[in-house]
């Protein structure tokens, strides 16, 4: 019986231990599931071990939370979970709106996932931290929730690809800092005229992947908005452009180009690929033009608008024109424009060339601006005006010129040596005896009307003149003889006829 009954409570014992462990097990894979829960949730706030609770301020920094704790109070202010292992903020994060949350800090987390609804419930965010994390990409309308956003940190991710859309709805955007990442675009949307952050004062984009810069589109900023644009440090290729940019920027003393003068640099072409200062272009490298201070000129009748560009919007501004003279009220010459404060004058005259002086007052700055205006003494037109009296002249020597030749060739010839004048071209001696036979026979009419009508005989037609005159054109009269030798040997008198026809029948043009 003993031993039977020793089997019984046996049996009895494994029995009971079969139950506790078939009840024990359930619990032990439920426990598992209790934890995951648990890091999808994340803890209650515990104010007194995991996190410090100072009136509206929560912070639990350095606490390797995994998640952010549940059951914040409402009028939580600032919410510090920086340095922990916050890898993915997911949507329901905050189950319930923090109204009066203004600053979330979560940098030093290895985040690498933002969901698209993470903000949804802190619309009242002013200050938001994600920097020193994993972030690869920021996806479209992200922040869209945080229209009261002031300053956004990102820098020290991985952040290659961001959507133009990324930071739409950031209307009181004023600081965003997008240094140490991978960008390889330069987001010109953030401070393009039509679609720019309107309240956009600092943009970073230093120490990036950024190879091409859209210059034109940057000088053509207002100084408000270059004078907090960052983007040394980057692998820009080395150009007088870039130089003429960055030096410009130095002239006006921007905090850009002043801060970091020599992060400034630039990539030379070769191999090596080596970096060089920006401002040193001009010296050794690409042999760049020094940049100077850029003066306005104009001419006569002419109308400027000076600009009175100040590294702060909305500044209280005042001009004073050349000799210290204020800008009177009922001036018709100088008129200040009061949506930019810009000064505009005209029309010009060359006592309004000098030094124009701008004033500006801020919060926070002063600034004194000075616009030198050089007007000349000529109107814009005046080249086109000297062209047309080069053209004019130029014609009228053409005209001349073709009136000359037309005088020359084409007057009729009266001579009697003329071509076609009874001269025959082929035979120089058949010419020559038929202009004698010619001019002997109009001497023998000339001589017969002479004595007739009393005059005197055997005297050349063409050439009568008074018998006391001995010269003519400068020369002797070669037919001045006197008449008795006109009437000797008849050889002698054909020799000088002969004479007398060379002398007129000669190369010089004669006019009769």
């Amino acid at each position: 019986m003993g031993g039977s009954l020793w089997i019984s409570h046996g049996a009895t014992e494994a029995v009971f231990r079969g139950r506790s462990f078939i009840t024990v097990l359930p619990l032990a894979l439920l426990l598992p599931t209790v934890r995951v829960s648990g890091q999808l949730i994340g803890s209650p706030l515990d104010c007194h071990q995991t996190c410090v609770c100072a009136s509206n301020i929560v912070s639990c920094s350095k606490m390797n939370l995994t998640n952010v704790p549940i059951s914040l109070p409402q009028y939580t202010a600032v919410l510090d979970l920086s340095f922990n292992t916050i890898t993915r903020l997911r949507a329901e994060w905050t189950p319930v709106p923090l109204g009066r949350l203004h600053s979330l800090l979560l940098s030093h987390n290895g985040l690498t996932f933002l969901s698209s609804e993470a903000f949804a419930n802190v619309k009242k965010l002013q200050y938001l931290d994600l920097s020193s994390n994993c972030i690869r990409q920021l996806d479209e309308f992200i922040f869209e929730p945080l229209e009261h956003l002031e300053v956004l940190l990102l820098y020290s991710n991985r952040i290659s690809q961001i959507d133009r859309t990324a930071f739409s709805g950031l209307n009181s955007l004023q600081r965003l800092y997008l240094s140490h990442n991978q960008i390889s675009r330069f987001p010109l949307e953030l401070v393009k005229e039509r679609s720019r952050l309107d309240s956009l004062r600092l943009l970073d984009v230093s120490s990036n992947r950024i190879k091409a810069l859209p210059l034109n589109e940057l000088q053509a900023l207002p100084a408000w908005i270059t004078n907090g644009l960052y983007f040394h440090n980057n692998p820009l290729p080395c150009s007088c452009e870039v130089h003429e940019m960055v030096a410009r920027w130095y002239l006006k003393e921007l905090s850009s180009a002043t801060d970091f003068r020599g992060s400034h640099t630039c990539v030379l072409p070769g191999q090596q690929k080596e970096k060089i200062a920006i401002l040193d272009l001009n010296k050794v490298y690409l042999n760049c033009s020094e940049v100077t201070a850029v003066d306005k000129k104009a001419f006569l009748e002419q109308f400027l608008i000076l600009d009175c560009d100040t590294r702060e919007r909305n500044m209280t501004k005042s001009w004073v024109l050349p000799g210290n003279i204020p800008v009177p009220r009922a001036n018709k010459t100088a008129l200040m424009r009061t949506e930019d404060g810009s000064l505009q004058i005209g029309p010009l005259n060359v006592e309004d060339s000098g030094v124009y002086t701008c004033y500006a007052t801020g919060e926070s700055l002063n600034e004194t601006l000075y616009v030198t205006v050089m007007v000349f003494n000529s109107t814009d037109n005046g080249g086109l005006e000297n062209l047309k009296t080069a053209y004019t002249t130029l014609i009228g020597c053409l005209v001349s010129l073709v009136m000359v030749l037309i005088y020359l060739y084409l007057t009729p010839c009266r001579s009697a040596c003329c071509p076609g004048q009874g001269l025959e071209k082929s035979d120089p001696r058949g010419s020559l005896r038929s202009s004698t036979v010619s001019i002997s026979r109009a001497h023998a009419e000339a001589g017969q009307e002479g004595v007739e009508g009393g005059g005197f005989a055997n005297k050349h037609g063409a050439f009568l003149q008074p018998k006391d005159l001995l010269e003519q054109n400068g020369r002797l009269n070669p037919i001045g003889e006197e008449d008795e030798e006109w009437q000797g040997d008849n050889r002698e008198r054909r020799r000088s006829d002969a004479e007398s026809v060379s002398s007129v029948c000669s190369d010089t043009p004669m006019v009769v």
